[in-house]
């Protein structure tokens, strides 16, 4: 089995309100709970806001930490689920339950390099 990371994509800003928000939740869990029946499912987890990021590079052989995420942007990883499937066609599948459930909100799909 190969593994793969279903990302999921959201805008930079502050969360829905509960009344869209939690509906979304609802079928995530429900998502998710059909992954673990199907023993597909990996992890998963929900990521704080990148102004939470934390940056760590080496700058003349000494590590340098910074405030924020690499990457400026509109959009931003904001949690991830990942899986175990035969091939990228049965992960995409999963991915478009996901895709599903947070409605509007992009999935991208990416397989691990390497064997499980």
């Amino acid at each position: 089995m190969k593994q793969y990371v279903l990302s999921m994509q959201q805008p930079d800003g502050p969360p829905p309100p509960p009344e869209i928000l939690d509906p979304i939740m609802r079928d995530i869990g429900v998502v998710e709970q059909e992954m673990r029946d199907a023993g597909v499912w990996v992890f998963s987890g929900a990521l704080q806001s990148p102004a939470h990021a934390r940056v760590v590079r080496m700058r003349d052989g000494e590590p340098l930490t910074t405030d924020g995420p690499y990457v400026e942007g509109k959009e931003h990883v904001g949690g991830f689920t990942i899986i175990q499937a035969p091939d990228l066609d049965a992960a995409l599948e999963w991915a478009r339950k996901l895709a599903g459930a947070v409605a509007l909100l992009p999935i991208e799909v990416r397989e691990f390099q390497g064997g499980v």
